[in-house]
């Protein structure tokens, strides 16, 4: 959803300038992100532009789980004192592929066990490095910018732009688009969520979208695995809406979508950080993604396991596997999925969705310009897939999936 704030203010001030709509006062706010923007690396000069960077593009979305204001009447654990701090409760990687343009969100596991690096503090110094935490620790001991450095040391590459967002700020952007069309394979009542959906498809906004996205208890195994998943097939359908004629073709819906995510970061519900507060920037990111083909958008988790120990079971990271990957991204390779849909059991996948008709480009008249109608276009030489190990699970934006009860 982090993404989504910062798409929807992109696409919204191109959008609705192109349809003649006043957005003077949604571009002069969205200059002012910068106020409360957090820094991921002092020494690095923020890029002018997407197109100034070489290569590929790592974009760090972060959910929170904090207790403060309104968020804590969403949770029973900030109700009954039962969480401490405010934790990265969902953490993903969004890779966007130099020409051709690709999209693959990688989803890491809250509580796959990771070191954590050397983090910046408030006072100018470092917290100390460790050697094993959870990854939903890294936010609550340095930041956003903590979380940014451990991922960075897990995938091997840097991050370019971070987003942290909150429950609220979940609610607020979900509301702005509309709501989001799930499916469950069979009734879901969770009590710790507070999410009751009966069997067959629904779309779901503000508080019911927000319960969808954390619940776990009632789909797949229990586990944040299955969990992973279902956030996928709401992303995955996020996708399909976003580049529908709902959103795309109505300036009312991006106006308010712009609106709505500048006022999450104004209210401290999104934090942004210092190199993605720019919204010229945003605008380019928004416009390398929009048109990339449902099959090209790939969301996947990072592989773990199961480990015994005298602490109780490990989730522990399948490196191995998760350098293919890694790899692939680095190189600009397509990746194939050969794995599950879900880890934890949490979807299925049910059909394929039909990708938009775009409008075909005119075919330019080559003997206007003296050249020969007959030509034959110069053949391109196919690009080489890369299979992915099938310890990833995953699907892409063409697939649709359905959540699967306990």
């Amino acid at each position: 959803m982090a993404l989504l704030a910062m798409f929807a203010v992109a696409v919204a001030v191109v959008g609705v300038s192109a349809a003649g709509l006043t957005v003077f006062s949604v571009w002069d706010a969205a200059n002012s992100l910068n106020a409360n923007a957090v820094v991921l690396d002092e020494d690095e000069e923020i890029p002018p532009s997407l197109g100034a960077i070489e290569g590929g593009v790592n974009l760090l979305m972060v959910g929170t789980d904090s207790c403060d204001g309104q968020n804590a009447a969403l949770s029973s654990a900030c109700q009954n004192g039962d969480t401490e701090g405010e934790r990265n409760d969902v953490t993903m990687l969004v890779h966007i592929s130099d020409e051709p343009r690709r999209v693959t969100v990688v989803s890491f596991p809250r509580d796959m066990i990771v070191p954590i690096p050397a983090c910046p503090n408030p006072d100018g110094g470092e917290y100390s490095a460790m050697s094993a935490q959870k990854i939903n620790a890294s936010y609550s001991y340095g930041g956003l910018a903590c979380t940014a450095r451990t991922v960075e040391a897990l995938i091997g590459d840097k991050i370019d732009f971070a987003a942290a967002i909150r429950w609220t700020g979940v609610i607020n952007m979900s509301d702005a688009i509309g709501g989001v069309e799930v499916c469950v394979a069979g009734d879901i009542k969770d009590e710790h969520t507070g999410l009751s959906l009966t069997a067959g498809t629904h779309t779901l906004q503000g508080v019911q979208a927000l319960q969808f996205l954390r619940v776990r208890h009632g789909i797949g195994d229990g586990s944040d695995l299955g969990r992973i998943s279902n956030q996928q097939q709401f992303m995955s359908s996020l996708v399909r809406t976003l580049q529908s004629d709902a959103v795309l073709a109505n300036p009312s819906v991006l106006l308010k979508l712009a609106t709505t995510a500048v006022s999450q970061v104004q209210q401290e519900q999104l934090v942004l950080s210092q190199s993605l507060a720019n919204p010229t920037l945003m605008v380019q990111i928004a416009m390398a993604v929009k048109d990339v083909p449902y099959e090209d958008i790939v969301f996947v988790q990072y592989p773990t396991y199961y480990e015994s120990s005298y602490e109780g079971e490990l989730l522990l990271p399948v490196t191995q596997a998760a350098d293919v990957l890694f790899t692939a991204l680095r190189e600009n390779q397509p990746i194939t999925l050969t794995g599950e849909a879900s880890q934890g059991f949490g979807v299925e996948v049910t059909g394929e969705a039909a990708q938009p008709t775009a409008t075909p480009s005119p075919t330019p008249d080559a003997s206007a310009e003296g050249g020969s109608a007959d030509e034959t276009p110069a053949a391109t030489t196919p690009e080489t897939r890369v299979d992915l190990p099938s310890d990833i699970a995953g699907q892409t934006a063409a697939q649709t999936t359905c959540t699967v009860p306990e």
